[in-house]
């Protein structure tokens, strides 16, 4: 990772340097080991305070929209991106969000991030105060510890079965593209559900749900959730209750599936979010799963295709309709 830590601040550092950017949308350190937060840079001394590495897990994609950074007047915009992040860019392309032109792409190998969950199971909650990535292990370092894991142990499920780990499309790319990083069927958790009955898989949702205490994190990491006014925060009509009754908060998660069937790009950033570790992938995945069965189209690919649930096809499957 130095190595592209190194070429990606003397990339930058060039871009602006040629006035070629005004603001880069990127990762650096959090307040904690293992946990990067976005950055806003606007000026080529600042460089240096970039990194990407496994703790870069953000979907920073959802910064386009959030603050109308596209859209700032006279603002020319690079924007860091992960595979996942550079599909979510494709979709924003592909639904008109923004143009092409828009933003300038910067792609970098992704090998997965770290699943910070993960990461306190193998240290028994113990407080991590320094890390280093050694080839296929990661040292983590503690005031009384020091323990060496294989990075695969520790890994995101999202990065453990992801097929596109970099950026679909880009300007400039850092260093040589990552060949592979999943290792999993990414339906396999979704196949073994299938398998159970209606009233298990009822019960696995209904005690997954009712943790559920709706603060809207999901929603708000999602970078597809870009809705102005989302359907849960209307009042006039009022689709159902804001409070945490079980029945609302399982209509509020069912229907963000549906709004995010076939263009969910699987970056995890909804679970990651979650502070009450609810599955969220689950629905998520088994969606993505009917809309490459039925139309065969995975979202965040190709900017030109029209995504799946904005076109029609007379020879669609249609065996719902009585």
């Amino acid at each position: 990772m130095d190595n592209i830590e190194k070429e990606l601040r003397t990339v930058i550092a060039k871009l602006f340097e040629e006035k070629k950017i005004d603001l880069v949308i990127g990762y650096t350190k959090g307040t904690l080991p293992l946990v990067s937060t976005p950055i806003f840079l606007k000026e080529e001394k600042d460089v240096d305070k970039l990194i990407f590495d496994v703790s870069c897990g953000n979907n920073l994609v959802k910064y386009l929209k959030r603050h109308r950074i596209v859209n700032m007047k006279d603002t020319k915009v690079a924007i860091i991106a992960k595979g996942c992040d550079g599909r979510a860019i494709v979709q924003y392309i592909a639904e008109g969000q923004i143009k092409r032109d828009d933003v300038l792409i910067i792609g970098v190998p992704c090998e997965g991030v770290v699943d910070p969950k993960k990461i306190r199971s193998k240290t028994n909650g113990k407080e991590v105060s320094q890390y280093r990535i050694e080839d296929k292990k990661i040292i983590l370092k503690g005031n009384d510890f020091e323990i060496s894991l294989n990075k695969s142990d520790v890994l995101s499920d999202f990065c453990l079965r992801c097929r596109y780990p970099n950026a679909p499309l880009y300007d400039i790319f850092i260093t040589e593209p990552t060949k592979s990083v999943g290792t999993k069927d990414e339906y396999e958790k979704v196949n073994e559900f299938e398998k159970l009955t209606s009233s298990q898989r009822w019960q696995y949702f209904e005690n997954e749900m009712s943790k559920c205490l709706r603060c809207y994190a999901c929603r708000n990491a999602c970078p597809m959730c870009y809705c102005e006014d989302c359907f849960v925060d209307q009042s006039n009509p009022q689709w159902f209750g804001k409070g945490t009754d079980l029945s609302d908060t399982i209509i509020f998660h069912i229907v963000r599936v549906i709004h995010t069937a076939g263009r969910c790009v699987d970056c995890g950033a909804c679970a990651r979010a979650c502070p009450v570790n609810i599955e969220l992938d689950l629905l998520n995945t088994k969606a993505g799963k009917e809309i490459q069965e039925r139309f065969g189209y995975t979202p965040g690919l190709d900017p030109d295709e029209t995504p799946a649930m904005a076109a029609y096809d007379a020879e669609d499957k249609q065996e719902f309709i009585l």
